[in-house]
């Protein structure tokens, strides 16, 4: 993906996913998803949920950080320039026009309804990437070990209100630790 007939590619891909991901970075995703694991196969299915898992651990816009990621694993420093470029440019062009537009547009009722009608969308677009991660969450883990996780997450954000970053880093250090612990109980048991 090194060559520079690809940087094209990745620019058009990335254009795309800038255009039509309306809704700020949560709609990003599975448009990434689709365009890169799908359509593209630039990274498999395990690889997107490391970088999404990551990528909400860390401050910022997950939609620019997994543009980032992925622009890095396909070209590079230009790579990373390329993706986030392409992903910010719809956007930035949008913004132009639509400040210089909405005044003169915003009590009409079709553009009313039109906005209206953009975040049921958005919540399709996340309920079906999070039944995809559920399923592949049950094929790899089981469905006891997946819904303790899953419930466990649920809970700690909507009872404690912890973080969602917070609990993923959790995660990772209990898979960390896991086989460590393992290992040291069955030594023990033996």
């Amino acid at each position: 993906m090194k060559k520079k007939h690809h940087y094209l590619s990745l620019f058009l891909t990335f254009f795309r996913i800038g255009i039509l991901g309306y809704g700020g970075g949560p709609s990003f995703i599975p448009l990434v998803y689709l365009e890169v694991v799908n359509n593209k196969k630039w990274i498999s299915d395990d690889e997107f949920n490391d970088v999404l898992a990551i990528g909400n651990t860390l401050p910022g816009p997950i939609s620019t950080k997994m543009a980032g990621y992925i622009g890095w694993k396909l070209a590079g420093l230009l790579g990373i320039m390329i993706t986030v470029s392409a992903l910010v440019l719809p956007t930035a062009l949008a913004v132009v026009f639509l400040l210089t537009s909405m005044a003169a547009l915003h009590d009409l009722s079709w553009v009313q309804g039109m906005r209206k009608s953009i975040p049921p969308v958005i919540g399709v677009m996340l309920g079906i990437i999070i039944y995809q991660f559920m399923n592949q969450s049950l094929k790899e883990m089981g469905w006891f070990k997946s819904s303790a996780i899953f419930w466990g997450a649920l809970l700690l954000m909507v009872s404690f209100d912890i973080h969602p970053g917070l609990i993923i880093i959790l995660i990772i250090l209990g898979a960390l630790l896991w086989p460590v612990y393992k290992d040291n109980s069955e030594v023990q048991g033996n």
